[in-house]
């Protein structure tokens, strides 16, 4: 059983950044493929960002340019940089670790709004 921890969500101005951290247990982090997700109020759980357990990205159109995820193996922790925020951005923003099962942390909330 792996357990995701997400952390660093909050309220931030249009234009503003801020960075997710999530935070994985479990002694084979570096073989996932972990990615974040975020779903918006009325709509369906979206893919954001994911990285492979050897270093390659994709990102989902809306948010190319703006954000970078990463990870960083000897921590067991993924992050999520987001650079000008809009308003659209505002969703809970969930971590995922795959590796043949899927598993899901508990969500942080971002909200950009003025």
């Amino acid at each position: 059983q792996v357990q995701l921890v997400e952390s660093g969500g909050g309220l931030v101005q249009p234009g503003g950044s801020l960075r997710l951290s999530c935070a994985a247990s479990g002694s084979i982090f570096r073989l996932y493929t972990m990615a974040w997700y975020r779903q918006a109020p009325g709509k369906q759980r979206e893919l954001v960002a994911a990285i492979t357990s050897g270093g390659s990205t994709n990102y989902a159109d809306s948010v190319k340019g703006r954000f970078t995820i990463s990870r960083d193996n000897a921590k067991n922790t993924v992050y999520l940089q987001m650079n000008s925020l809009k308003p659209e951005d505002t969703a809970v923003y969930y971590c995922n670790g795959r590796i043949g099962s899927s598993y899901w942390g508990q969500g942080t909330q971002v909200t950009v709004s003025s």
